[in-house]
């Protein structure tokens, strides 16, 4: 599906939404992403594996406990957003990228300038929100 998109190219309203250059940007925008996780990913366990060294004492055992903590959690936020990013990478192969899950109807290039594995358009993520607080509160209000 590679479009040669011309230098500087930003999605545009003025244009029909998700034609082969938009399609194509968050194409692009969506791997360097994942390709930029995967890098820290690596790093970070490249890191791991040179930290096994002895602390010196129980302070720095418990600093350094803290650190590879802190980068596994981090690691895993980065790995379910990888996950997220394959799922949009594969909705653009199939033609649904940039259409709501629940409508149908377009998400929007802002939404997805700010946030390119939206699935869903910003009023069906609010009435998705809405719905799991009314379950997490019992139904009731």
């Amino acid at each position: 599906m590679s479009t040669k998109l011309p230098k500087n190219y930003s999605p545009s309203a003025d244009e029909p939404f998700m034609n082969k250059k938009q399609q194509e940007y968050f194409r692009q925008k969506l791997l360097a992403w994942r390709e930029e996780l995967m890098s820290d990913f690596e790093a970070t366990l490249e890191q791991l594996g040179q930290s096994e060294k002895k602390a010196a004492d129980y302070a720095d055992m418990a600093s350094d406990e803290a650190d590879r903590s802190l980068a596994l959690r981090s690691r895993d936020r980065d790995r379910k957003l990888i996950a997220k990013i394959d799922e949009a990478l594969e909705r653009l192969k199939n033609g649904t990228y940039g259409f709501c899950a629940d409508t149908g109807n377009p998400i929007g290039l802002a939404r997805l300038e700010a946030r390119p594995t939206a699935s869903l358009s910003i009023e069906a993520q609010e009435a998705h929100e809405n719905r799991e607080q009314m379950n997490q509160r019992g139904g009731s209000l």
